[in-house]
């Protein structure tokens, strides 16, 4: 979490705690919440003007990343389970 950890932040001062973008009080639910609203990356970023595109950008490939281990190590737990030739 190195580099997203400059745009990430938890601190239970701030919101209760909620994650919100670096340098803000946006929580980074509404760049989901917008998404799956049908809204674009540009909508969310006029709607937040706090939130650089870049900040935008790092949240979402880092969801990808973790996404893509997780499905990656279940997949492999698969082949492990998988019944081996004799």
């Amino acid at each position: 979490m190195g580099d997203l950890a400059r745009v990430v932040h938890g601190d239970p001062e701030i919101m209760s705690g909620t994650p919100v973008f670096v340098g803000t009080r946006i929580p980074l639910r509404n760049l989901f919440d917008y998404l799956e609203g049908g809204y674009s990356l540009a909508e969310f970023l006029d709607g937040f003007p706090g939130v650089s595109r870049e900040q935008a950008i790092a949240v979402l490939e880092a969801g990808y990343d973790e996404l893509t281990d997780q499905v990656r190590a279940a997949l492999s737990a698969d082949v492990e389970d998988l019944p081996r030739p004799k």
